[in-house]
């Protein structure tokens, strides 16, 4: 009997609702019990016990991948970002690779707006000081009086821009691609180096993918490129930021402050010691919270497992 584990954390959750959907196809589900993602040895135990996943970030590593070929065939990402997969050992392998890209844009390109606009209205701080019985005007500035630099043009770093113009910001960009030219244009971007975009930017939003050019692209040396007043904002991945960096520009007040969705480790420890600061705000890497896009994520995951194990799906309407 075919076989698919169902370990993305999002959707395993309301697994039920498809069940009847598998056994129209006779396929077997094996449902993890995961509350982040998978790990090599937690993945090592499932191996050679299922055909395709329906996976979160777990850590599909060579070693993973071996263990578990020839069998499996298709790894179904659900979301966008394939870095935890060793994409070149799964195409030796030919097991099939399968995402959802622009997955979370809107989402995503919100909470990082919602960041910005707490630190420029310095929202947060307000409340906790009416909280602790103390009337004190907080001074901020509006979005029109600040820079914004996305590094990563994408789909999140376009949507972010736009966004952003709205506001009034000047905009600046940074990519290793070439950027369409009329995007640019249209949105009054200006596109220059990582230093340079680094040295100018109120805000530094991080969107690019994860990936060897990537790995600590925030580190000891480009975080002494930033302003003393830059807030860096990491709703990506993790590992684009050195945290021990990031940790020590804090404490030195190198930077003004940070907002993170994303970590180098997941779950955080209850050590970090990011948790210790009063200018950073953090998240749950939940950036991509959103009903309307979960759910047309939670299909189109399911349509890419069952294609990739061969299934016929025209008929099936999701």
């Amino acid at each position: 009997m075919t076989t698919i584990l169902f370990s993305a954390p999002y959707m395993t959750p309301v697994i039920d609702r498809f069940r009847p959907l598998f056994e129209r196809y006779g396929i077997d589900l094996l449902v993890a019990r995961v509350k982040e993602r998978l790990n090599e040895d937690d993945l090592l135990e499932y191996a050679g016990k299922f055909d395709g996943t329906v996976c979160g970030d777990d850590r599909y590593s060579a070693r993973v991948l071996e263990a578990c070929s020839p069998r499996l065939k298709v790894i179904s990402k659900w979301g966008t970002g394939i870095d935890s997969i060793d994409q070149q050992k799964a195409r030796e392998l030919g097991i099939q690779v399968r995402n959802t890209p622009n997955a979370f844009t809107v989402p995503v390109a919100d909470t990082v707006l919602g960041y910005i606009l707490s630190f420029a209205r310095q929202l947060p701080w307000m409340d906790r000081k009416m909280k602790q019985g103390i009337w004190e005007k907080i001074p901020s500035v509006t979005l029109s009086e600040c820079t914004l630099g996305v590094v990563g043009v994408g789909n999140i770093g376009k949507a972010i821009l736009r966004r952003a113009r709205v506001f009034g910001m000047k905009l600046l960009g940074n990519d290793i691609i070439e950027i369409a030219p009329d995007f640019i244009w249209e949105n009054r971007i200006e596109m220059t180096s990582l230093s340079d975009l680094l040295s100018r930017a109120d805000f530094v939003s991080l969107n690019c993918d994860l990936n060897p050019t990537s790995y600590h692209l925030i580190n000891q040396k480009t975080i002494e490129d930033m302003k003393e007043t830059g807030i860096l904002i990491n709703a990506a991945r993790g590992p684009i930021v050195e945290e021990k960096a990031l940790v020590n520009a804090l404490e030195s007040h190198k930077i003004a402050g940070a907002a993170l969705d994303v970590y180098e480790k997941e779950p955080i420890d209850r050590d970090n010691p990011l948790l210790k600061f009063d200018n950073i705000l953090l998240g749950t890497h939940n950036a991509n919270s959103s009903p309307v896009a979960w759910e047309r994520v939670h299909w189109n995951t399911v349509r890419n497992v069952l294609d990739g194990l061969g299934y016929s799906i025209d008929d099936l309407h999701i």
